[in-house]
């Protein structure tokens, strides 16, 4: 095989694609191409016209901003990619967007363009597949591979998962370092000049560094030794230059400038290419894509033998699960709590143990908390921790790392696995960028928050969340769910459950009463009525979470005084703005004097009712003192809110 002409045309298309688009990032595309190519051509083990392969290994581009570069990696292996594709790079609707976009390209395992999401997000894929790997006796032993920058490894979400990776000795994950030593703004050691090699080590993984990032040889080898370390994650610092063959090389101006002219002209001779970067490079193609196939092909005859045997010989129960890795599955939550009563309790307390029920009877269920599942509630009682030397089990010690927690899940989401975390609401705010990549992505990652809000009392403004739900609900494509008892928390599963949206399950710690008018199955519609007006409708109150009985008890005392209200429960307010507008209008009729009672931040609700005035809500922080003394100071405690609902009414 031509190698040293293939990593040419990679590099050429690579500039070709940015150069079309006038945007891209021409330095690491230059630079790294020597290790995608070897990574891809030498050891990823891929079938390219079999994208549901469940063994196939994982590469994430952590440094997402050179999609160029994997695009022009992806199309020489042989995907179906095309050159009209490579041209259409950071266009609209295009195969190649501007940062890779898992569900957009073959071949791209997983959304990136967030420095350090890519590395957080491949800790959780290497985890999942140890899971996998003991629920199904060795069966599936892929590789996670991840590239990543300067950039990745500063910002801390990225020590935070390899920090969790150590502890966790996921020996079937390495990270090439693509140690050109620039940022964007300059010289790396500005800001950026510790031993990255002894930080690892002692986080607990094997290193390495290849001091020549254009010796594929080398390269090839450090991989191979990687492949073959035990109990230990890898990381291989490869010394590149930014930007090799431009004048500019190893500056920071060729980090994310387009080529001129010029230099493109003068990257021609030096690459011994054609004067039209798309063009001839099919030969190189059809030569790399064939040696991946043949590579490749007769390890995957022998794990089909493998798979076939260990099928033929499982229980019903494992093929489903292990089915449902690459296909869509469905769960009938409801049914496994026919028989089941609870109790009034806090809501936090309720879920643990609809959880529970859930996890006995779902293999794909498992996650953990940032260090407060006793305050969470959500350890799963039946299960062992998943750990070494026990990578079956379902409950992740996260540690106190709610930044990786969020990515990591988003990795085993993305492994087929339905994951979860959880902390306090207040938190949530640490998980932003995960929970935004999983809403971006389109995949079933859950985030459980308690504490939900001011009611938590004592531990004061920095624990008592204010704006976390508004942010929650802001979210494209996030679905967020405040249930208000053991019924709708069933229900909100039972939806969870069966989509593949992300979403955040928003509980209580205050205590609740388990109301008859709630239903679990109206839940899927986001709002529903929970109680009917008797004779003339005076006015709505539309509630979530705990202050759903305090709308019940409200309209109790308002109808004594002949003033008939309807109550609404809205679990989730987006689930509701997807039902058709007759339904929207039965549930909230126009014309009528409409509430909002949630003790939490009034942005979002705006849209429902007449003025401010008629949303029970926050434009505050919270103080430290005993719940009620606290509500009293907020004007949010049951009887200020009562009488002004009654005094608008009026």
């Amino acid at each position: 095989m031509n190698e040293e002409k293939i990593i040419s045309a990679i590099r050429a298309l690579s500039i070709a694609q940015i150069s079309r688009a006038k945007s891209g990032h021409p330095g690491i595309a230059l630079g790294a191409a020597p290790i995608l190519y070897t990574l891809y051509s030498k050891h990823m083990n891929i079938d390219v016209t079999d994208d549901k392969w469940i063994n196939k290994d994982r590469f994430i581009m952590s440094a997402g901003h050179g999609s160029a570069l994997l695009y022009s990696t992806l199309y020489m292996s042989g995907f179906d990619i095309s050159i009209k594709d490579l041209k259409e790079f950071r266009q609209i609707d295009s195969k190649t967007p501007g940062h890779p976009e898992y569900g957009i390209t073959k071949g791209v395992d997983s959304s990136t363009g967030p420095l350090g999401q890519g590395i957080a997000t491949g800790v959780g894929m290497a985890a999942s597949r140890k899971y996998l790997s003991e629920k199904f006796n060795g069966l599936l032993d892929y590789k996670v591979y991840v590239l990543c920058g300067e950039g990745d490894l500063m910002e801390g979400v990225s020590y935070e998962a390899c920090s969790l990776a150590g502890n966790l000795k996921l020996d079937n994950l390495i990270v090439l370092y693509d140690a050109n030593k620039v940022t964007l703004d300059g010289d790396a050691k500005k800001s950026f000049d510790e031993d990255i090699l002894r930080r690892f080590e002692a986080m607990g993984w094997h290193t390495d560094v290849v001091l020549d990032g254009e010796n594929h040889m080398l390269i090839d080898m450090a991989i191979s030794k990687a492949k073959r370390i035990v109990d230990k994650p890898s990381f291989i610092e490869i010394k590149t230059t930014i930007g090799k063959g431009s004048i500019l090389e190893g500056t920071n101006k060729v980090h994310g400038s387009v080529l001129t002219k010029e230099d493109i002209r003068q990257l021609k001779n030096k690459l011994n290419i054609d004067t039209d970067l798309f063009k001839n490079i099919t030969t190189l193609r059809r030569e790399m894509a064939n040696f991946i196939r043949i590579r490749v092909s007769h390890d995957k005859k022998k794990w089909q033998t493998k798979y076939n045997a260990y099928i033929n010989s499982c229980d019903e129960e494992t093929k489903r699960f292990l089915s449902s890795l690459s296909e869509d599955k469905r769960y009938d939550v409801t049914k496994l709590f026919k028989e089941v009563i609870f109790d009034d309790d806090e809501l936090r307390n309720i879920n643990g143990k609809v959880m529970n029920i859930i996890a006995d009877n779902y293999p794909s269920f498992l996650g953990g908390s940032a260090d407060v599942s006793s305050s969470t509630k959500t350890y799963l009682n039946n299960f062992s921790d998943f750990k070494p030397g026990n990578y079956g089990g379902k409950n992740i010690f996260f540690g106190v790392r709610e930044h990786a927690m969020g990515a990591f899940i988003n990795g085993m989401a993305l492994s087929g696995l339905r994951p979860f975390c959880s902390t306090f609401l207040a938190f949530s705010d640490y998980l932003k960028p995960s929970i935004r990549m999983a809403s971006l992505m389109n995949i079933p990652s859950t985030f459980i928050f308690t504490h939900d809000s001011v009611m938590i009392g004592e531990d004061g403004p920095t624990h008592q969340p204010v704006e976390q739900l508004a942010m929650l609900r802001s979210i494209p494509n996030h679905y967020v769910y405040r249930p208000c008892d053991a019924n709708e928390i069933i229900g909100s599963w039972q939806t969870i459950l069966n989509n593949d949206k992300p979403s955040s399950i928003v509980l209580s710690r205050s205590k609740c009463k388990n109301l008859d008018e709630t239903d679990p199955l109206s839940v899927k519609k986001g709002a529903y009525i929970i109680r009917k007006e008797k004779k003339k409708l005076f006015g709505i109150i539309i509630a979530t979470g705990s202050e759903v009985q305090l709308a019940l008890d409200i309209a109790e005392k308002l109808s004594k005084k002949s003033m008939e209200i309807r109550v609404v429960s809205m679990p989730c307010m987006r689930l509701f703005e997807e039902q058709s507008k007759t339904y929207q209008e039965e549930v909230l009729p126009i014309g009528y004097k409409t509430f909002v009672i949630e003790r939490s931040s009034k942005f979002g609700w705006h849209k429902y009712v007449y003025n401010d005035k008629y949303i029970m809500g926050l434009d505050e922080f919270g103080y430290s003192g005993k719940t009620a003394v606290v509500v009293k100071k907020l004007k949010l405690d049951d009887e200020t809110i009562y009488k002004r609902i009654e005094k608008l009414l009026k």
